[in-house]
């Protein structure tokens, strides 16, 4: 967690470059935003985007890849489908999964690289 602490000496106007001008983004895409973090906010979840982001796959390939049982991944995929992050097509017999566009592609390898840099500690 974060620490932040009240600076008397941190006027505002003194930062002539920050504006105060309204955010450009809805309520309702904060709240989206938040839904699709909170679906893509498990590690096994995030393994399996990460496997997605690869290319397309079968549930039997996807199960067979994260060594893990057909109804579990069902339920990820399910979850993450519902909240836009993965599309589906089915071919005869096989339902195929690969990420919803490239959005959700840049927002996980993102994440992940930024995860994986060491991180800076604030000095006070």
């Amino acid at each position: 967690m974060i620490e932040t602490k009240w600076d008397p000496a941190c006027d505002t106007t003194a930062h002539p470059h920050q504006e105060k001008a309204p955010t450009p983004y809805t309520e309702t895409a904060f709240e989206r935003a938040a839904a699709l973090f909170r679906a893509a906010g498990d590690v096994q979840r995030l393994k399996l985007l990460e496997l997605l982001s690869r290319g397309e796959m079968c549930v039997t390939e996807i199960a067979e890849a994260l060594d893990e049982g057909l109804s579990t991944i069902s339920q990820r995929l399910r979850l993450l489908r519902s909240e836009g992050l993965l599309r589906r097509h089915r071919e005869g017999k096989h339902i195929y999964y690969a990420l919803a566009d490239e959005h959700v592609s840049h927002m996980l390898h993102d994440a992940l690289v930024h995860a994986g840099e060491p991180r800076e500690r604030d000095h006070d």
